[in-house]
């Protein structure tokens, strides 16, 4: 049997990116995705690039070698991925404090602009002036997820890197067992995003990675035109999941939910036309667990239509996924202590623009032992 030097478990965006970067380097590499057509947190991004969110050291570093990155990355990986710039209208609700909301963004790298009420609508002819007391804008880059993914695969391939799809059941020091057969490897990364907990936890690995399911509506090609990647100012995914994560022990067992689901209005339109409008954020421990689809999307239609009144009733498909994230807004990257050869590389915020930089020094990492960005952000369980 071949033994791969790596093996990259989930072929979202962030596996798909790190596994190119490690076949980049010359190691054997084989990437494994449970589905043909992808239903992961990539396929539902809205693919915004928020470059300039920066707020500590750390992060702004990251964000510039993000920008300069992406500013070859078509051309790197022979593919149009649809890189452009937008404006970000971050809106405030009309019983919200404008300077107050401002405030919040004092210590990105760029922060947003507080604008008028008449401003935004004249930036977003879109919106519903009733529902706002203002807004924040900046510009903000944006990407199509779905297709850097497999720019990143297609490119991960010509470089000799292999592929399966196939579910994977159990990893262990060595191994990968899936549906279909066992593969071997020296190193084995999982990147399989709200599913890596307990992917882990079957092979008896704890680790404090969690999981939001995200829920959205995906709209055909319209004939409206949305200016704007509109979002609100006060997000209250962030919120959630800090409350969420104060209780690990809600984690080891299925059907508990840490904290009541919340709903963040946005807004994003393709270069195709096609919109995604949401999202809901439902934070329940049973990756598998069974949501309202009905209930959902009506909540999601009535939300979407105080803010942006002619998108509420488009015809469109609702759609669901995970989302992963960590405890402090920073990834789990890095050897999994105790366990010899299994790694983690998830749970990024801001992951379309952390995950290439931190790709590209994770494989430099594995090679010489030395980046200190890999080594702050070095996980134990």
């Amino acid at each position: 049997m071949k033994t791969y030097d790596w093996i990259v478990v989930g072929g979202g965006i962030t596996g798909a990116t790190l596994a190119y970067e490690l076949v980049k380097t010359g190691l054997s590499v084989l990437l494994l995705e449970k589905d043909e057509i992808s239903q992961n947190a990539t396929r539902y991004s809205y693919g915004g690039l928020a470059y300039w969110s920066g707020s500590t050291p750390l992060t702004r570093q990251l964000c510039q070698e993000a920008i300069a990155i992406y500013q070859n990355l078509a051309q790197e990986l022979d593919a149009d991925i649809e890189l452009r710039e937008l404006d970000l209208l971050l809106t405030i609700a009309a019983d919200s404090d404008p300077q107050a909301m401002a405030a919040l963004y004092a210590n990105c790298a760029t922060p947003p602009r507080l604008i008028s009420v008449q401003a935004a609508c004249e930036l977003e002819p879109l919106l519903n002036r009733e529902a706002v007391s203002g807004a924040l804008t900046v510009k903000h880059g944006h990407i199509h997820p779905q297709k850097t993914a497999q720019a990143y695969i297609q490119a991960f391939l010509r470089g000799g890197g292999e592929m399966q799809i196939t579910e994977v059941l159990q990893v262990r020091s060595g191994s990968v067992t899936t549906t279909s057969e066992n593969y071997f490897c020296g190193n084995v990364v999982v990147c399989a995003g709200g599913l890596s907990r307990n992917l882990l936890k079957a092979a008896g690995i704890p680790i404090k990675l969690y999981f939001t399911h995200a829920e959205i509506i995906e709209t055909p090609p319209v004939d409206l035109q949305l200016k704007t990647l509109v979002m609100p100012a006060n997000l209250q995914r962030f919120k959630l999941e800090a409350a969420s994560t104060k209780d690990d022990k809600l984690w080891e067992e299925m059907g508990n939910q840490p904290a009541p689901p919340i709903l963040d209005i946005g807004a994003i339109q393709f270069q195709d036309c096609s919109l995604r409008l949401g999202q809901i954020s439902r934070v329940l421990t049973d990756p598998y667990a069974n949501v309202n689809s009905d209930e959902s999307e009506n909540w999601l239609r009535q939300s979407i239509t105080k803010v942006l009144p002619i998108l509420g009733n488009l015809p469109g498909t609702w759609h669901h996924c995970l989302v992963a994230f960590s405890s402090n807004n920073l990834p789990l990257i890095g050897a999994i202590s105790g366990y010899e050869g299994i790694h983690i590389f998830s749970g990024f915020s801001n992951p379309l623009v952390f995950i290439p930089p931190l790709a590209q020094r994770f494989a430099q990492f594995i090679t010489s032992n030395e980046d200190e960005i890999i080594v702050q952000l070095n996980i134990t369980a």
